[in-house]
């Protein structure tokens, strides 16, 4: 177990909302900061003198729950939902954007398991809402100076916080099986998707992880539960690919409503960019001439996250490349027809102040997620009319990503070329697009055919 003897203890913070004063301690640990809150002064007050004692006589601090030995054994009792949040503080400071986002999300739908009762419970979405936007975002709880919460949500976070089960419940496999159960289900009783199901489920791994570290469980009773998780796919549907010409259309068709995004979907097919990696694609990324082959330096990506969730109040997050290191880059080449599209959005659009190509028609500060997903159903039911509710090609901008790694591959480039382009390795390269590689299968046949003494014709 990590401990420190560098721990100091701030000043209590107040807030007052509407109705209700939150009350928050604030402390230090080997250059880590907890919070707690309390509805009463006199509660924040005990627990701050607790710290503040403990801190004179010289106690070793743990590191991961910030408490020191003297009161670890105490918090074996700590309800699941006051842990839920501070095991979110925990994973705060470090976390992207939109892994904050997929946490509190996690915990959401594990709290809402850990209900002991019904009685006088809030509507389940109003529950799931406050307790995600407010419960489980460390800077809309702990900071003084957001906007007051409504006073539904504050009825519902208290409702919640007094009404989940101790955290050391989670020993218990009835519950436990419980929350791997409901995770698995949606509110309106249909099946979640298998790659949130997995994500939530490795969160909840991490937070049992947490619960160790803080000595309120001795074990990971996880593994050991005979639980089978659904089946999460991981190849590429080739339904999702379009083919040179049904993209042309489909730029074709965004040319006509949103002139300023064509360029943005043709980097996503053509250089196979991740849609957050297109947002944040600058003037001076672009290297090669006004006409022909390029390549495009990747450095940094936008993920859209939302402004509850960022340190800067944007709602893109501002991180490196995805499974790259901060300042590694990623260079990617730039096909003659992109660079003529990348050429004419400077000349007719211009860029920021710090060169980004892409930003909204009216908010000149970043591309709104919304006006992308919009314009692509648009386009979409412009080129497929009425099948476009039904048809899988390219039902998401992402997949015209797909449709450029599968292009590549089909066209005979090498795996380790693709998946250097693509930011993959080969394994994970070759695991999605397995089912995208045209021409094996006919090939197969044809030997099949010659070893049963049968001609193609027959």
């Amino acid at each position: 177990m990590l401990t420190s003897y560098n721990a100091r203890v701030w000043k209590t913070t107040v807030r007052k909302g509407t109705r209700v004063t939150t009350y928050y301690v604030r402390w230090g640990v080997d250059g880590r900061a907890f919070n707690r809150s309390f509805r009463k002064r006199a509660q924040a007050d005990s627990f701050r003198s607790e710290l503040v004692s403990a801190a004179r006589k010289g106690e070793a601090f743990n590191v991961n729950s910030g408490l020191p030995e003297s009161m670890q054994q105490a918090d074996k009792e700590i309800s699941w939902y006051e842990f839920a949040c501070d095991y979110v503080d925990a994973k705060w400071p470090k976390s992207a954007a939109t892994t904050r986002r997929t946490i509190a999300e996690a915990m959401t739908a594990v709290t809402c398991s850990m209900f002991t009762t019904d009685r006088g419970q809030p509507d389940g979405v109003q529950l799931r809402s406050a307790i995600k936007r407010y419960a489980f975002n460390t800077s809309r709880r702990a900071s003084p100076d957001i906007p007051d919460i409504p006073e539904q949500a504050t009825q519902a976070l208290r409702w919640a916080s007094r009404h989940t089960r101790p955290a050391a419940d989670l020993n218990d496999p009835q519950v436990l099986r419980k929350i791997l159960d409901d995770l698995a289900i949606r509110l309106d009783g249909t099946p979640r998707a298998p790659s949130v199901v997995s994500r939530w489920r490795r969160i909840l791994h991490n937070a049992v992880e947490y619960a160790i570290e803080r000595k309120i469980l001795t074990t990971n009773p996880i593994p050991a539960l005979k639980w089978k998780p659904p089946r999460t796919v991981q190849a590429v549907d080739r339904r999702r690919v379009a083919n040179p010409s049904q993209v042309r259309a489909l730029l074709t068709a965004v040319d006509k409503r949103a002139p300023h995004l064509v360029a943005f979907y043709a980097s996503l097919y053509f250089a196979a960019l991740r849609p957050e990696e297109a947002a944040a694609l600058a003037k001076q990324s672009i290297d090669g001439p006004a006409e022909g082959w390029g390549k495009i330096h990747l450095e940094n990506a936008k993920p859209h996250a939302g402004s509850e969730w960022t340190n800067s109040g944007d709602e893109r997050d501002n991180r490196q490349l995805k499974q790259r290191a901060i300042g590694e880059t990623r260079t990617v080449p730039c096909p003659p027809e992109l660079t003529a599209l990348l050429r004419r959005h400077i000349k007719r659009f211009g860029t920021t102040a710090d060169g980004r190509l892409f930003v909204g028609e009216r908010n000149t500060d970043h591309l709104p997620a919304l006006s992308v997903t919009r314009t692509w159903a648009h386009a979409r039911e412009s080129v497929f009319g009425e099948n476009a509710g039904t048809s899988h090609v390219a039902a998401r901008p992402y997949d015209l990503r797909h449709a450029a790694v599968s292009t590549w591959l089909n066209a005979g480039v090498p795996a380790t070329q693709v998946a250097e382009w693509a930011g993959h390795s080969v394994d994970v390269l070759l695991k999605i697009y397995a089912k995208c590689i045209d021409g094996d299968a006919a090939r197969n046949q044809a030997k099949i055919d010659n070893a049963l003494g049968r001609s193609i014709g027959d």
